[in-house]
């Protein structure tokens, strides 16, 4: 184990600090954090402690907060309003009835494979 260890600190591996998901990231070799978009966690980072909209598998939607996120797009959001679309149909009639559940929670974790989409907040100047 301490030569696979060593073989990676020699190769720049193992213990290298990974892009996203933690606060700070993102900086330049100046130490001031880069406000440019170059790869698409670029938008997530520039959108922590902002307001965000995340639209999720199963008809789900998400507003709130945003205070974490990691490379799978797993996410920490606060003060999240959740809306959940149901579309059943009658069967006598075959019309279809939308059915929308809203709730508020504190904090929640939200993992990434369900995420479909992710808008940050409009951004004007």
């Amino acid at each position: 184990r301490d030569r696979d260890r060593d073989r990676d600190r020699e190769e720049g591996g193992g213990e290298r600090e990974r892009e996203g998901g933690k606060r700070g990231g993102g900086e330049n070799m100046a130490g001031k954090e880069s406000t440019t978009v170059e790869e698409p966690l670029d938008l997530i980072r520039l959108s922590l402690d902002e307001q965000i909209y995340v639209k999720m598998r199963g008809d789900r939607e998400l507003r709130g907060q945003l205070h974490a996120y990691d490379q799978h797009l797993n996410m920490v959001l606060a003060d999240v309003e959740e809306t959940i679309t149901r579309i059943e149909v009658d069967e006598e009639t075959g019309e279809e009835i939308i059915n929308t559940t809203k709730r508020v929670l504190p904090m929640t974790f939200l993992r990434g494979d369900g995420v479909i989409l992710v808008s940050p907040p409009v951004r004007t100047g």
